[in-house]
C-alpha cells in the first residue's frame, strides 16, 4: 500500500502542476498572444484557455477597449507664419493585437508621433483665423489621415479632438489692439450716423417750421408787421443767449446803432419789396 501511494503521489502532483501551469485566464475586454518556443502560436480570447507548460508562454495580454492618449502641446506654424501651441487628445483601441505587438515597438509612442506630425501639417495649411473657425474640419482631417496610417499597426483611431490652440502673448496683444481700434471705428461711425440723423431731423423741423410760419403769415392781413416782429424776436433771443454764455466776452455795440436796427426791424416806414422796381428805384 505504501509502495503504491509513493508511486501515485508524484504522478498526482505532476498532473496537478501540469493542469495549473497549462490553465490561463484572460479577463473580459482583453486578448493575449501565446508564443511556443519564442514563436507566435495563437491569440487567446477572454475566459479559460489551456497552453502547453514549459513550451508555451503568454507573450502579452492587452485590453481591446477604447483608450485615451493625451498629446502634449506642440508648436505649429500657420500658413500666414504665426506660431501657435496646439494640443489634442486621441481615442483609440487595438483592433489586431498581433500587428500591434509585432509590427511596432511602442504603439502609444508611434501614435503620439503620428498625431504630432499630422497635426503640424494640418495647422500649416490654414490661416490663423481658420484654425479657430474650422476646428471640426481639422478634427475630421486628422481622423482620416490617422486612420489610414494606424491601420497597418492593427490600431483603430476612433476620434481625434483638438483641445486648445494657444497664441503667443505678442500676438494676443496685437489682436487686442486691433479689436480696440475696430471698436473705436464702429463707435465713431455710429456717432457720425447719429449726428447725421439729428442734423437731418433738425433740418426737416426747420423746413416744416418755416413752411408753417410762411403759411400763417400769408393768411394774416398785417403779414409785414408779423414778419418784422419775428425777426426782432430772433435778434433779441440771439443777444440774450450770447450774454448767458459762461465764456468771458467783450461786445462793442453802439446803443444808437442798436436802436436804429430795432427801429428798422419794427418800423413801418420801409417801402414794401413789391413796391420797388427791378432797377432799385421807386416806381413813379
Amino acid at each position: 500500500m505504501d509502495t503504491l501511494f509513493s508511486i501515485l503521489a508524484p504522478m498526482i502532483l505532476v498532473i496537478i502542476g501540469y493542469s495549473v501551469g497549462s490553465t490561463k485566464i484572460v479577463h473580459q475586454g482583453n486578448k493575449a498572444l501565446v508564443e511556443r518556443l519564442g514563436k507566435y502560436k495563437k491569440t487567446i480570447e477572454p475566459g479559460v484557455n489551456f497552453i502547453v507548460p514549459f513550451l508555451d508562454r503568454i507573450a502579452v495580454e492587452e485590453t481591446t477597449r477604447e483608450q485615451v492618449l493625451d498629446i502634449e502641446p506642440q508648436q505649429a506654424l500657420t500658413i500666414d507664419n504665426i506660431s501657435v501651441e496646439v494640443n489634442a487628445v486621441v481615442f483609440w483601441k487595438i483592433k489586431d493585437l498581433y500587428r500591434a505587438y509585432y509590427d511596432v515597438e511602442d504603439v502609444e509612442e508611434a501614435i503620439q508621433n503620428l498625431v504630432t506630425t499630422t497635426l503640424r501639417s494640418e495647422i500649416g495649411r490654414l490661416k490663423l483665423d481658420e484654425t479657430y473657425s474650422n476646428r471640426t474640419e481639422i478634427n475630421q482631417h486628422l481622423l482620416g489621415q490617422l486612420k489610414e496610417a494606424a491601420d497597418s499597426w492593427g490600431i483603430e483611431v476612433v476620434r481625434v479632438e483638438v483641445q486648445e490652440i494657444k497664441l503667443p502673448q505678442t500676438v494676443l496683444d496685437s489682436l487686442e489692439k486691433e479689436r480696440a481700434a475696430e471698436s473705436e471705428k464702429k463707435a465713431a461711425i455710429s456717432e457720425a450716423e447719429g449726428e447725421r440723423a439729428a442734423a437731418i431731423a433738425r433740418a426737416q423741423g426747420t423746413v416744416e417750421s418755416i413752411s408753417m410760419i410762411s403759411k400763417a403769415i400769408q393768411e394774416q392781413p398785417n403779414s409785414r408787421q408779423v414778419l418784422q416782429y419775428l425777426l426782432a424776436q430772433q435778434y433779441v433771443d440771439a443777444n440774450q443767449k450770447l450774454g448767458e454764455s459762461p465764456n468771458s466776452k467783450v461786445v462793442f455795440m453802439d446803443p444808437k446803432a442798436l436802436s436804429e436796427a430795432m427801429t428798422d426791424l419794427l418800423g413801418e416806414t420801409e417801402t414794401p419789396i413789391s413796391g420797388r422796381s427791378g432797377n432799385g428805384s421807386p416806381n413813379s
